[in-house]
């Protein structure tokens, strides 16, 4: 098999196509391809008319990624699990220009399974009582989509008893995928990729719906010389490779041409934590974001060896504390598939710092969906007195909810972490107090959530403990109602709290000081002192 250009990969694909591209992120995007596609649309007016679908979000918030098909008349409708790194697409939301959906970023990747193996969709619990259950809007984005000839994407039914939803699946006619090396019968290796996400997945339902299968990587080696073992993707699937024409456009991720620690067992970690790592917390100042991560690790410091995940953002970092504390009694994963090491976060979010293991994307999510993990911390955008929290959309701002749904609704213990307020917040920390210079303009607790990515009463029902964690206080869901707990030594509770809220919350009896290391300026020393548990 000989590789084509990124212009011919382009001039394949049909108008009116579906195509599915793999990626999380910054990282595993066939940016070649995608970039030739725009090129192609925008110089000849194909393809056109696509609908386009993928799972985790790819992009680089300004250009790459799936911004490539961020043309009104290029895609004519989007079904994707995250928004946020392409603003491009959430434009043409904001426009009306497209139809959308988002929908939970595990249920897409168990369809793209689905679909290569011929069945009629996925039924899972996952998105019942948020804004993908079809009593609210139905993972809608665009009014537009309503009258859409493949609605509809989400349907309520009853099997043995229980509600579930039925997501159903589609023909996938085209399949980007991306590797590192191919060898002439098209087999595909990932010996410099941090994750192998949803390859499989993709190249088999592509071919099971007759369609194609394109796969950008940097080199082509002679038919016979992989290591069999680490073929993710058999020939038997590839139709074309691509090599891309610009090396920069094959980096490992957005952000970093190669990085060893991405791709390296534990044991070749460096004794240094200065030698191929990212900077550790311990180098940065003690603000919010750090005295969040600092409560957040007590929490964790709750379990014993606790199996946990961390979203993007500040919830990544927790990692990095826990290092700077010596703290490594538990097993961080990453829903793209790295199990154990470092989470990375910002355009190599996704991948992890000397990993143990890395499974497949869709595999994370079974384990995720069926109650493996101990603990989830996850971002706080927006919440409400009834426990609701919003990170999908703000007005016209789609920022998708991702694996948020299927995590939030499927782990035991669920935190949240964000600060109370936003926009100018500015504190100041010492002898163990804290102190609110500048208030934010922003209130993060509203009356009531602009969109529901997490209901609070719902989940509680099940039986699993949730937590909102932020720099001056803390809050627990009891009894379906959001209730402090804790606040910050050195505070008025009235002035520098309740004031902040934009709807009134209720207040324990038993209300506590948060633990004053979180506000010094010094290790915690949580790794000798197991009395810092909460």
């Amino acid at each position: 098999m000989q590789a084509i250009t990124p212009a011919q990969a382009a001039a394949l694909i049909p108008d009116g196509a579906t195509v599915a591209t793999a990626g999380f992120v910054g990282v595993g995007h066939a940016e070649a391809i995608s970039r030739a596609i725009e090129t192609r649309f925008l110089s000849q007016g194909h393809p056109r008319d696509l609908t386009l679908v993928y799972g985790a979000g790819q992009g680089d918030r300004a250009d790459r990624g799936v911004n490539h098909f961020g043309h009104a008349g290029l895609v004519k409708r989007v079904i994707g699990g995250h928004w946020i790194s392409a603003p491009k697409l959430g434009a043409l939301v904001q426009q009306e220009a497209i139809e959308a959906w988002n929908l939970p970023q595990g249920v897409i990747s168990h369809l793209f399974r689905a679909i290569a193996g011929g069945k009629p969709g996925v039924v899972t619990r996952i998105g019942l009582n948020t804004f993908v259950d079809p009593r609210h809007d139905g993972g809608r984005l665009s009014q537009r989509s309503a009258a859409s000839a493949i609605e509809p994407r989400v349907q309520r039914v009853t099997l043995g008893g229980e509600l579930q939803l039925f997501y159903p699946a589609l023909p996938v006619q085209v399949a980007l995928i991306r590797a590192t090396t191919a060898d002439e019968r098209g087999n595909l290796s990932i010996e410099q990729e941090p994750f192998h996400h949803d390859l499989l997945a993709l190249a088999q339902a592509a071919r099971n719906s007759g369609g194609l299968v394109i796969a950008q990587v940097k080199q082509i080696v002679p038919a016979g010389t992989l290591d069999p073992t680490r073929v993710r993707v058999p020939g038997i699937l590839v139709d074309h490779l691509v090599i891309a024409d610009d090396p920069k456009d094959h980096w490992m991720t957005f952000g970093e041409d190669f990085d060893v620690k991405y791709t390296s067992p534990p044991a070749s970690r460096p004794a240094s934590p200065s030698v191929g790592v990212e900077p550790i917390a311990a180098q940065l100042p003690l603000d919010a974001r750090k005295i969040i991560q600092r409560r957040a690790l007590l929490e964790l410091r709750r379990l014993d060896r606790p199996v946990v995940n961390l979203g993007i953002g500040m919830p990544a970092g927790l990692g990095a504390v826990a290092h700077e504390e010596g703290v490594d009694d538990f097993t961080l994963t990453v829903e793209s598939g790295p199990i154990g090491g470092t989470p990375a976060d910002g355009p190599a979010f996704g991948a992890s710092a000397w990993p143990e293991a890395v499974i497949d994307h869709a595999a994370m999510f079974d384990f995720y969906d069926g109650g493996g993990l101990d603990i989830a911390f996850l971002g706080l955008a927006e919440f409400d007195p009834r426990g609701n929290v919003n990170v999908s959309r703000f007005g016209d701002k789609v920022s998708g909810v991702g694996g948020f749904i299927n995590i939030t609704q499927s782990t035991q213990r669920v935190v949240f972490m964000g600060t109370l307020t936003n926009g100018g917040l500015r504190i100041e920390t010492g002898d163990g107090c804290l102190r609110i210079v500048q208030e934010g303009r922003v209130k993060k607790l509203v009356p009531a959530v602009g969109h529901l990515s997490f209901n609070g009463p719902y989940v509680a029902s099940l039986g699993h403990e949730i937590l909102y964690l932020t720099e001056r206080a803390v809050f627990r869901l009891r009894d379906g109602q959001l209730t402090l707990t804790e606040i910050a030594p050195g505070l008025d509770l009235q002035r520098d709290v309740l004031d902040a809220l934009g709807a009134p919350v209720a207040v324990a009896d038993d209300l506590a000081l948060m633990d004053s290391r979180i506000f010094r300026d010094q290790p915690m020393r949580l790794a000798e002192d197991r009395r810092s548990l909460v």
